[in-house]
């Protein structure tokens, strides 16, 4: 991501990319914390995170450090896409915003994200423990 990609805009900042999967522009809008995260604007051919870099040895690091911390799940750069999506659904975005987030063509293919939510809401309701209530 390149720095002239990052808009300040009046409501807020915007990152504004080519999306390689469907080749379409997006438009999404980032909180104000992550905007600060960023820093301040530089040069328009400027990377905005310098030296990121992805790929399987990356991926690799990322588990090495998931190992120190005691995790096990299968954790790569793309989990924090999966991560985004799971987050905004459980906190009140609807599904479409999501989808519109995510770049995806399909409200089906993110309807995958609301399946992991129901998962999760039935497994809370399970996790009261059972009371030993006389009802005679």
């Amino acid at each position: 991501m390149k720095w002239s990609e990052v808009r300040d805009e009046e409501n807020g900042a915007r990152v504004i990319f080519r999306q390689k999967k469907t080749d379409s522009v997006e438009y999404l809008y980032i909180s104000a914390q992550a905007r600060k995260l960023l820093g301040s604007h530089r040069s328009p051919d400027e990377k905005v995170f310098k030296g990121l870099k992805y790929g399987a040895h990356f991926n690799a690091q990322i588990l090495t450090w998931c190992m120190r911390a005691g995790i096990t799940k299968h954790i790569t750069f793309h989990s924090a896409r999966h991560t985004n999506a799971v987050l905004l659904l459980e906190n009140g975005a609807d599904i479409y915003t999501v989808s519109k987030r995510l770049g995806h063509r399909e409200l089906r293919t993110t309807q995958i994200y609301a399946k992991i939510i129901d998962t999760k809401m039935k497994a809370a309701a399970n996790m009261i423990p059972e009371l030993d209530i006389n009802f005679g």
